[in-house]
């Protein structure tokens, strides 16, 4: 716990309000606020005038252990430990709606696991949570780590709203692999899909697969727009146009040229011929 937070907890514990508490040491709401927010730390003399009150030893309010936790300095100033100063177990503040959990095993120079929820707050651990967290295992509002979700995501393997990542799951996606109502990557699957390959709704991308595709090489969908354009009801291609009713007939001239594309690309083709055949049978 921090000054701040046991300021905010003795305080609690004594069912004053802040105002009340300043009148108490003479003081503004406002300083009192600083304080258990850990904006300001306070002056000597009132931290004497708040020991007093408290019946606990100025050592109590100020010492900290290697954990981040407060020494374990009884409230009562008679040595015994006292469990609201572990750093190692769950405290829940609840004058600032504040619960942060550290374990004491270490991974990678970093704790097992990390919780810290409260406003401002941040989470660093192996497995960390909270509204702003970052590790290797990271899930908050804000979150950054090589598994990470959050509303908002950045990662290797990503889920949120908006997710950043290698891999990406999100409603807005960005990534190598991208999944979501708008997915941006390499590899793009999504109601709006922009990508090198594009599958959805939506899709544009050198190889584009979707109710609208627009394809700089290929494109297959039901409107069709590319240099090769497969669609079934319309499409519009620079070297080849096939629709449902010349299919069958333009198929093997299209698979020609499909198979002309520089085997880099052949991947992507076959997904672009398995999706026509789905697309174009009655």
């Amino acid at each position: 716990m921090t000054t701040g937070e046991k300021i905010a907890y003795e305080r609690g514990k004594l069912g004053l309000t802040q105002q009340q508490f300043a009148n108490e040491l003479g003081v503004t709401r406002q300083a009192v606020s600083r304080w258990e927010s850990d904006i300001s730390f306070p002056e000597t003399d009132k931290l004497i005038k708040m020991s007093e009150l408290f019946g606990c030893s100025i050592d109590y309010l100020i010492k900290y252990n290697s954990n981040g936790g407060a020494q374990s300095d009884s409230p009562r100033g008679d040595g015994r430990e006292d469990d609201r100063t572990d750093g190692k177990r769950g405290v829940f503040n609840p004058m600032t709606w504040h619960f942060e959990y550290k374990s004491e095993k270490q991974l990678c120079g970093m704790p097992l696991v990390h919780v810290n929820i409260g406003f401002g707050r941040k989470a660093h651990g192996f497995f960390s949570f909270g509204l702003i967290s970052s590790g290797v295992f990271s899930f908050g509002l804000l979150s950054a780590g090589v598994v990470s979700v959050g509303i908002l995501s950045l990662g290797a393997i990503t889920f949120g709203c908006i997710a950043l990542g290698l891999l990406a799951f999100a409603a807005i996606a960005l990534g190598i692999v991208a999944f979501g109502a708008v997915a941006i990557g390499v590899i793009a699957l999504g109601g709006v899909a922009i990508g090198c390959f594009g599958l959805g709704g939506c899709a544009i991308g050198a190889f584009a697969c979707g109710g609208y595709a627009n394809g700089s090489i290929v494109a297959v969908g039901d409107y069709a727009v590319g240099n090769i354009a497969l669609g079934k009801t319309t499409a519009t291609g620079n070297t080849l146009s096939a629709t449902l009713e010349n299919f069958e007939a333009q198929k093997e001239e299209a698979w020609r040229l499909l198979d002309e594309i520089p085997a880099f690309w052949q991947g992507f083709v076959r997904w672009c011929k398995s999706f026509a055949d789905a697309c174009m049978r009655r």
